[in-house]
Formats: structure tokens, sequence, C-alpha cells
């Protein structure tokens, strides 16, 4: 099964509890829930549970929300490789010593050693980078990334970013969807990038007319936005129209939730240390 960047985008826009919740309330949270994460200390051996807390709060407002469980995976997988090639080397590096841990060094062959502080870094540092994954995931499969912006814009993000995430959000499927059609062009024609029977320098001649197709479209269409938008009197003010809402119940009851449990999950676990 192929999965789209459109199929994903389309978890979006189904209607639960969590998708109607307000989009600057959600941005907030998630914010609020990766700061409690980043500042938790480094190695501590409570940390792992109050990360486990958070994370199944997670998971179950993914299940509220009837996340498809293989999108979510395809977001996370990802991402993952940028966070796990920091990680596997945090055993074989020295850490500042915090907790009960012994300090013995495991001596591994070719010279390798791994240090008990280091292990336990890189298993608080890869439960920290499942958590802000999550939290991620979570905002941007219930809300949708035009209303990302707007809530963004409303919380007093500069007028000019807010602009250029909504210009980047419109033409990212734009051009994705005319890769999909290149690549469907190339596949009429027998192009197949991984075929052994023809010579890598094609391969990658091809492969660099296509980059540089899509380059130069992508160039010609700015132009043609940027003197769309001097049309419409964007250079006078800059104002990017944003609707403003009222907060709900359910809006004022999601934010005193999720601060409980950000409270509970370090108080719940701060007498085992």
């Amino acid at each position: 099964m192929e999965i789209t960047l459109t199929d994903i985008e389309k978890e979006a826009y189904k209607d639960s509890p969590v998708h109607r919740l307000d989009g600057r309330v959600k941005l907030l949270a998630m914010i609020l829930i990766i700061i409690f994460t980043v500042s938790l200390p480094r190695v501590h051996e409570d940390n792992l549970m109050r990360l486990a807390f958070v994370e199944l709060y997670l998971i179950a407002l993914m299940a509220l929300a009837k996340l498809n469980p293989v999108y979510v995976m395809v977001r996370f997988l990802a991402v993952l490789p940028f966070g796990l090639g920091i990680i596997v080397i945090q055993p074989f590096v020295r850490q500042p010593f915090f907790g009960s841990f012994t300090e013995y060094p495991i001596d591994l062959p070719l010279g390798l050693t791994v240090t008990y502080e280091g292990l336990a870094f890189g298993i608080t540092l890869l439960a920290k980078f499942i958590v802000c994954i999550s939290a991620i995931i979570l905002l941007s499969s219930t809300t949708k990334m035009h209303d990302i912006v707007g809530a963004a814009r409303q919380l007093g993000i500069p007028k000019e970013i807010a602009l250029l995430l909504t210009m980047m959000v419109r033409y990212l499927f734009l051009f994705w969807s005319v890769l999909k059609r290149i690549r469907t062009a190339q596949k009429c024609r027998l192009f197949n990038i991984w075929n052994k029977k023809v010579r890598h320098r094609w391969i990658l001649e091809q492969i660099g007319y296509t980059i540089s197709s899509i380059f130069v479209m992508a160039y010609e269409q700015g132009e043609r936005t940027y003197v769309s938008m001097l049309c419409r009197g964007y250079g006078q003010n800059g104002n990017v129209p944003m609707r403003s809402k009222d907060l709900k119940t359910s809006d004022v009851l999601f934010s005193v939730t999720t601060l409980t449990i950000l409270v509970a999950s370090y108080l719940l676990f701060i007498d085992l240390s």
C-alpha cells in the first residue's frame, strides 16, 4: 500500500472530540508538553516513569481522535532516523553522573567502551524523543495545517512568518502533485531507478533533470505568486486574514486536563527518588 502526503493530511479532516478542539489550545498544550519533557534532568531513575505517564496520555488522545495507527507509525518512522543517529552514540560517550548507577564501564570488541551513565542518558534521550514526536504527530494529525498557522498567528507569531508558513502549506501539496505526475510519466516510460541493467550515470542524469525541472517550476510559480500578491495589496500591509473563535468548555477542560497530567506525572514519582 502506497501512502502519500495527501493520505496523511486527510487524518486532520476527521471528526472527533480532539479534532474539534481550538487550534490555539492544542498548540499551547503540545508546546507545554515538549517544554516539560526536555526540561527533565538528563539522567534520573524517575524520568522514565514520568515520560511513560505523559506518553500514555498522548496515546489515549490519539485513540480518542481515532487516528490511523499506520499513518502515525509512518510519520514517526520518517523522523526516527534524525534522533536515532544521536541516541545510539550516547552509550559510548561518558556522561556526567547523576543517580545511583555504577560507574564501571563495559568493554566491547574493537576497543569500544559502554558506560552505564551513557546508556542511561541514551535511554532517557530516546524516551524524550518519543514523547516530543508523539506530541507533534498528535497536533499535526488532528489540526489542519492552515489552522495551525492561524492559531500561531493569533498567539503572536510575526505576520511575515505566518504568511510564509501559509504559502508553504499551500504549495507543498501543489508540488507534491507535480512530482507525482513526473513520476507517473517516468513509470509510463519504464524508468526504474533500481534497474541494474541501466548505467548509473544515466539514472543520475534523469534524477537531476527531475530535480531541476521542479526547481524551475517552483521559481516560476514563486514569481507569479509574488506578482499576484502585489496586485492584491499584500505589499502594503502584509496582513493575513485570520478567523478568531471563542474558547469552548471542551477547550478549557482539555487545557486543565493536560496541565493536571503534567503536574501529576512529576509529583507522583517525586517521592521515589
